[in-house]
């Protein structure tokens, strides 16, 4: 089974449940078998990166440029890796997940690019970890799925856990 971490959607291309299982499902289809970074796919960009038992997506409409999506999932990537000792896989990101939830918030805010240079990410979120709770910030831009076959338990507030 797979199990979906973390979603986020900024416009109403997928406004129902429903729709965006579906969206999600496709998306996972098309890209876990395949070696490429970047995928078109029912008019939107798609660029993904696979490390391990994770999957990482990042989204944009036909319209937007692609490397500027790949620096956003680079700039995720990689500030995981230095947070996570380059050990990035389902069980160390499972035991970090207020690490990628303030990593997204600080590169993404609202659909908008604020960061995407890692190391001021890492800082940023060094910064943040104790000022702020986990309960005022907004997961936002990526999909991240993982392989498992253990029931992941997080809060539904925070991430929504959904077989694909």
């Amino acid at each position: 089974p797979v199990a979906l971490l973390l979603k986020t959607y900024y416009d109403d291309t997928y406004p129902t449940v429903k729709e965006q299982k579906a969206f999600e499902k496709n998306i996972f289809n098309k890209t876990h078998r395949t070696d490429s970074e970047i995928a078109l796919l029912e008019g939107l960009t798609v660029v993904y990166k696979s490390n391990i038992d994770l999957f990482f997506y990042v989204i944009g409409s036909s319209h937007e440029n692609e490397l500027m999506l790949m620096a956003v999932l680079n700039c995720l990537f990689d500030s995981l890796s230095q947070m996570l000792r380059k050990n990035v896989e389902r069980r160390a990101l499972l035991e970090n997940m207020e690490g990628l939830f303030l990593a997204v918030d600080e590169i993404v805010d609202g659909g908008v690019v604020l960061e995407s240079d890692p190391q001021q990410v890492v800082h940023r979120v060094a910064l943040r970890g104790d000022d702020v709770p986990l309960t005022e910030q907004t997961p936002v831009v990526v999909l991240v799925f993982s392989f498992s076959l253990r029931p992941i338990s997080l809060s539904r507030s925070v991430c929504e856990r959904e077989r694909v």
